[in-house]
């Protein structure tokens, strides 16, 4: 079997990456601001020189800034075929609010290998530390899923995940896609032909290319942040979430968040075609 299971515990190499205030406004189109009203709504995000108005950095930011350590990490773990990877879960914590421009040092470990028959789950944890100031800034945890690289009777690692209570929403929130919308994103980093190029999507099974987990990721943040923090990112300290189905640009993203006090909430996200981004947990300060 290429993928070695023992080498969880090993570490990519340290990346360095660095952002400045147009990748935090390509960021913040490209996961939706502004759309909702562009007569004002979220300017400090998508504008740098509004009036009266400071320039401020969306809380999912850093998963487009630090994507490189974690490739660095997966290829510890041997050899696989990347078309048979899938992103399945993804997590956000921040330390200190983040500044429109910086530098970080970053380094992802491998957390864990599961077996789970039909294929294996890789989680892995990236560090990143301010460069201007030595601190840690935030922490990425994700976990993908590599089809056909299971079956060798190993840890098959938990299977549940979050669950909201059984009762309605506190808040609903319904964000449309641009048909466009993964041709945004992807100008952000993530160039992956599933998410622009028809013929690779066809290989891959489905009719058209689908849309970045990491934008419908995005797009659910923006709704906790003016859901529950009042539009203040510095209130916002981590969200979490497992992908479910994909999603396609054009279709509607409903976000239905169940707010559980002292600072934490559970939260799914759903199109007409089911729930694509599930177990959502956030925390903030209220």
């Amino acid at each position: 079997m290429p993928i070695d299971p023992s080498t969880v515990g090993s570490t990519g190499d340290i990346f360095e990456a660095s952002w400045d205030s147009k990748d935090c406004l390509l960021y913040a189109l490209g996961v939706g601001a502004g759309v909702a009203d562009p007569t004002g709504f979220e300017l400090e995000f998508t504008t740098e020189n509004s009036t009266g108005i400071e320039q401020r950095v969306l809380p999912t930011f850093p998963v487009v800034v630090v994507l490189g350590a974690q490739i660095t990490a997966l290829a510890q773990i041997g050899t696989f075929d990347h078309t048979m990877l899938v992103h399945g879960e993804q997590g956000v914590e921040l330390h200190k609010p983040l500044p429109v421009s910086g530098q970080v040092r970053a380094q992802a470990t491998v957390t864990g290998i599961y077996d789970k028959g039909s294929g294996a789950v890789v989680s892995t944890r990236t560090t990143s530390t301010d460069v201007a100031d030595g601190k840690e800034i935030f922490t990425l945890t994700s976990s993908v899923f590599i089809r056909g690289e299971g079956g060798w009777g190993g840890d098959r690692g938990r299977s549940a995940v979050a669950t909201a209570p059984e009762r309605a929403p506190d808040h609903t929130v319904a964000y449309p896609t641009r048909t466009d919308q993964a041709l945004l994103y992807r100008l952000s980093g993530d160039r992956n032909p599933l998410h622009s190029d028809p013929k690779l999507a066809a290989m891959a099974g489905f009719d058209r290319p689908i849309l970045h987990g990491l934008c419908t990721f995005g797009f659910t943040g923006r709704a906790l942040l003016h859901t529950l923090c009042g539009s203040d990112p510095d209130r916002f300290q981590a969200v979490s979430g497992r992908f479910s189905k994909p999603v396609f640009p054009g279709e509607q993203l409903d976000v239905e968040i169940w707010d559980m006090g002292d600072g934490e909430a559970f939260f799914r996200t759903s199109t007409g075609s089911g729930v694509v981004l599930d177990g959502g947990q956030c925390r903030y300060s209220p």
